[in-house]
């Protein structure tokens, strides 16, 4: 009776492991995946390449908006969106802080700045409806739109440079954080046209 029952036990266990195989095979949904930045020995080359990825396609999604009142908000609302998707407790905690302070000034910047004509807006991606702004843009007023422009440079350039700076302390840090810097500086260029 003994061996009946392990046999039982045995066989019980082999048809719900079988069963289980295909329902977790077929669950719905997205994929999701996590990337591991190691602590101790600086970023990875992939997490790099996705942040910069992330730092050119807010230039890319800014300037697909069309309107320039809305540059620099915009700017800030993606960075602060780069920001948000670094994780805690990382080797890149400095590039989240340096990225959180250049768009709350972007935000600040804009929003002292608004056009009273015009409320705020959402913008989507008309490559991708799925991409929309987290949050409603500020369009800067057009009598101020040069010198916002001008000093939302200003603020990018600091931004980048404040990385640099940081860097030279830790030389495995250098070439990402220069990479890194050069690619916030690159979206000075939205605001020049």
């Amino acid at each position: 009776m003994f061996k009946a029952a392990i046999s039982s036990v045995i066989a019980g266990v082999s048809s719900l492991g079988v069963a289980a195989s295909p329902v977790l095979a077929q669950a719905p949904g997205p994929i999701v995946y996590s990337v591991v930045v190691p602590a101790g020995e600086f970023g990875s080359a992939a997490y790099l390449a996705e942040l910069l990825g992330t730092l050119a396609a807010a230039k890319a999604f800014c300037r697909a908006t069309g309107d320039s009142a809305l540059q620099v908000d915009c700017l800030s609302e993606r960075l602060e969106t780069a920001a948000d998707g670094i994780p805690q407790g990382t080797d890149y905690d400095e590039v989240r802080g340096v990225l959180q302070d250049t768009s709350a000034r972007l935000k600040r910047l804009a929003r002292q700045n608004r056009d009273p004509g015009r409320g705020r807006v959402t913008v989507t991606s008309s490559a991708n409806p799925a991409e929309r702004t987290a949050r409603p843009l500020t369009p800067v007023s057009a009598a101020a739109q040069a010198a916002v422009n001008q000093e939302a440079a200003r603020i990018l350039e600091e931004a980048a440079t404040v990385l640099l700076r940081s860097a030279e302390a830790a030389q495995e840090r250098q070439t990402q954080y220069a990479q890194i810097a050069e690619a916030i500086d690159s979206n000075k260029v939205l605001l020049r046209s």
